[in-house]
């Protein structure tokens, strides 16, 4: 079982620690229990507990009204006002709730709600990526076991597809091709799909080629369809030491394409970018390069006529 500090507490529920104890000694909500050297700690029943809390609190509950409830009760509460609000955070507390507890349903039900009120791309936008980010922290703490982060992925990874399958194809020959891949030893798909679904949503033709691409496969693929844009995310693969000298390859096998590479390995790290290199910080960057690029295509299209 995972254990929590009271730090981590803080963190994935937004409630201070001062506040948390306070709670603890007034309305007796939770109960740390104690290492053998009498170091707090918090287990997952606890996270849970504290995140619902965090969750009526945030939506009008008082906490004195909390304490007096069951963890039952405050459990179909949440679960009402989940159903209820249109709150980001409370969706992305009702999932990481859904991720500790493996528990399908609710993903499928949180996900199916917001797709439906908000649309696709806005729920991925504003829900999912702040949920991957809250992952992130988790896995960073050990406070999310390899299962739990692959049921969650996973789950995320095939509505990803199914958005994709369902697709109409627009393409206009007019507009740019993309070509997507992830580099050798990198496995973490999430955001390549995404920005596949991305950018074929704005009319653009993507030749997806996926996990784990020898740089040798690449040449040959991109050899023959020749694409405007080679796009790659760079989250744990190349190691940090050899990813200036992955970028510098990559940008001299391919000088005739624009590369675009995200990922922790290169946002916000201090590179040295080649000319046809540029970094994508955030998945709404990308957003907007693409909608600029199409704009910018459409008005040569127009000059030509």
């Amino acid at each position: 079982m995972s254990t929590y500090s009271i730090k981590d507490l803080e963190h994935l529920t937004g409630i201070k620690a001062h506040t948390i104890r306070i709670w603890e000694q007034r309305y007796n909500i939770i109960q740390p229990k104690r290492t053998e050297t009498n170091i707090r700690f918090y287990d997952s029943e606890d996270l849970k507990h504290m995140l619902n809390i965090s969750l009526l609190n945030n939506n009008g509950f008082k906490i004195s009204k909390i304490a007096k409830m069951s963890r039952d009760e405050v459990c179909e509460h949440v679960l009402n006002t989940i159903d209820k609000k249109e709150n980001y955070q409370d969706q992305i507390s009702g999932l990481t709730l859904a991720m500790i507890d493996m528990d399908e349903d609710r993903f499928e039900k949180i996900m199916s709600t917001n797709v439906l009120q908000l649309g696709f791309e806005d729920t991925m936008m504003n829900i999912i990526y702040p949920f991957l980010a809250r992952v992130g922290f988790l896995w960073q703490t050990d406070s999310v076991s390899p299962a739990q982060e692959h049921f969650i992925s996973n789950l995320i990874r095939q509505k990803i597809i199914v958005a994709i399958d369902g697709q109409i194809n627009t393409v206009d020959k007019k507009q740019s091709t993309y070509m997507l891949y992830l580099p050798e030893g990198e496995l973490h798909e999430i955001g390549l799909l995404f920005a596949s679904y991305l950018i074929k949503q704005r009319g653009n033709k993507v030749i997806y080629l996926g996990q784990s691409l020898p740089l040798p496969e690449l040449s040959k693929v991109y050899g023959y369809h020749k694409p405007d844009y080679l796009l790659t995310v760079l989250t744990s693969a190349p190691d940090l030491n050899f990813v200036q000298r992955y970028i510098d390859n990559v940008a001299e096998s391919f000088p005739e394409a624009q590369i675009l590479m995200s990922g922790y390995q290169v946002v916000g790290q201090d590179m040295d970018l080649p000319e046809n290199v540029e970094v994508i910080p955030h998945v709404k960057y990308l957003v907007d390069y693409v909608e600029e690029d199409n704009y910018h295509r459409a008005k040569e299209k127009v000059s030509h006529q």
